[in-house]
């Protein structure tokens, strides 16, 4: 099992010990409670990505970090316990499990996991499905405690050594935009899209690999590393493949939507 993955063997011989967490959320896709009803892990539970895993969008960014209190009794209404391992899965490339992952780690959990490959692995795998809206589950005691991971604001963001723009890289350039109001990047960022942490499988590339990835634009072991993307969502897949990499990297929750906010931030493009 390596540090922050999980696969679906080792799921399936942990299931009954583990909180399991279905976060399935893409932009532009059906919404999550159907796709959930429609099949799931036996026993996961539910978390919804707007409402669980992010405040109410402004000045903050499109997905501001939640309200600790929210987010505990979010993390308690699936079940999560400290003591329990929590593994989480999306069925987008990781980046929605990703967050939930960034969120319990930094509120303080200190086993969670994201199972590689996501729910077309376990289907793929021959996992067991369960349908309709899931069992009741025992409500957990997670304690949520921010600080286990670091994290930098737009006033110290650009003070990183390196600071990595998790985005497409189109969207890194400048040349197009289509969520955001303004075009372009932080000055002196540079650019891992989340699209390079993954094989053609779509599962997490060897450590090897993405310790080579990451060295090119200075991202080392030692380093002062931070990380944003769009919203602060999919940052958390670049942070979690530096993490396999040996990488420690800061999170930039509000991220280039919240940069953009304040017109006096400045912009670069290409």
């Amino acid at each position: 099992m390596r540090s922050g993955l999980i696969g679906v063997d080792e799921l399936r011989s942990v299931r009954g010990q583990a909180s399991v967490l279905d976060v399935r959320y893409r932009m532009g896709a059906p919404a999550g409670p159907a796709e959930y009803a429609a099949g799931h892990i036996p026993g996961a539970g539910y978390v919804d990505l707007d409402t669980d895993l992010a405040g109410a969008p402004g000045e903050r960014g499109r997905h501001p970090l939640p309200d600790v209190a929210d987010f505990e009794a979010a993390m308690r209404r699936v079940g999560v316990r400290r003591d329990r391992p929590v593994v989480v899965y999306d069925d987008w490339a990781g980046h929605a499990a990703a967050r939930c992952w960034w969120l319990l780690r930094f509120h303080g959990h200190p086993d969670v996991r994201v199972l590689d490959g996501g729910w077309s692995a376990w289907r793929d795998g021959g996992g067991e499905v369960e349908t309709g809206d899931g069992a009741p589950v025992r409500p957990g005691d997670f304690s949520a405690v921010p600080g286990g991971l670091p994290v930098v604001g737009a006033d110290r963001a650009r003070d990183a050594g390196v600071l990595v723009d998790a985005r497409a890289a189109e969207r890194y350039r400048g040349e197009v935009e289509p969520i955001d109001p303004v075009a372009g990047h932080i000055p002196g960022a540079v650019n891992v899209p989340t699209s390079r942490n993954l094989d053609a499988s779509g599962r997490f590339r060897a450590p090897a690999e993405l310790a080579a990835t990451y060295a090119e634009v200075g991202a080392v072991p030692g380093a002062d590393v931070a990380v944003y993307c769009g919203s602060g969502v999919t940052a958390a897949h670049d942070v979690l493949a530096l993490e396999l990499a040996g990488v420690t990297a800061a999170l930039y929750p509000g991220s280039w939507s919240e940069w953009v906010v304040d017109p006096a931030r400045p912009v670069a493009r290409a």
